[in-house]
């Protein structure tokens, strides 16, 4: 029996039981527990802001987000999110779901860790990135309440070393191929003609974030 929080549970359907079974059996025990915190928290803010979503699509694509960290699904050449997205695609289309919800899952997955535009998008890909923001940068921790929190750490534990773990599990994806971590071309800019600008660290925010640990 899954953990229900608010009504918010993972989806009793067999494509969802298939989903946990082949992220448990592929990715660590981190990126699993991680993985299924992005779904719950991503699920209890779309209850929260009123949003329409399908549940399974958008388990597939939160427990999928970050198969591309995994060997089974790291490329030599593409960034880890179109891995994983490559990789929920693959396996969506084997079980006869319907195209429109295989893009949206793997534009979620795509655009995971690309901030400011998943929130403009279809709710799958929005609540996605609200999900994955909330567990690893704690960016609307407030948001969601102590008991809520509370329960969904309970069912799927977050550890104290959460933080330097999931940084590690990063490098440990992408440092093979450092080349595809090229991203917001507009730092660089900044970086280049103003000697006072200080660029952002996605680590420190991590270790800043509101979770304890």
């Amino acid at each position: 029996m899954t953990l229900t929080i608010d009504d918010v549970s993972i989806p009793d359907s067999q494509l969802a039981r298939e989903i946990t079974e082949l992220v448990q059996g592929t990715a660590s025990p981190l990126l699993f527990h991680h993985s299924s915190r992005v779904y719950y928290f991503g699920a209890l803010a779309g209850k929260r802001r009123g949003l329409s979503f399908d549940p399974e699509i958008l388990y597939a694509a939160a427990m999928f987000h970050d198969m591309g960290l995994t060997h089974r699904h790291s490329s030599a050449c593409e960034r880890f999110e179109v891995d994983g997205a490559n990789a929920c695609r693959s396996f969506l289309c084997s079980h006869g779901i319907a195209q429109a919800d295989i893009d949206l899952a793997w534009t979620a997955i795509a655009l995971h860790t690309t901030p400011g535009i998943p929130r403009h998008m279809h709710p799958v890909v929005a609540l996605v990135t609200a999900g994955v923001e909330m567990d690893v940068l704690g960016l609307t921790y407030p948001d969601y309440s102590a008991a809520s929190r509370q329960a969904v750490v309970q069912a799927h534990p977050r550890p104290d070393s959460f933080k330097e773990e999931i940084i590690q599990a990063f490098y440990e994806g992408i440092r093979h191929k450092p080349e595809t971590t090229f991203g917001n071309v507009k730092a660089d800019v900044l970086a280049d003609k103003d000697k006072n600008f200080i660029r952002g660290n996605f680590c420190d925010v991590i270790r800043n974030s509101a979770w304890p640990g």
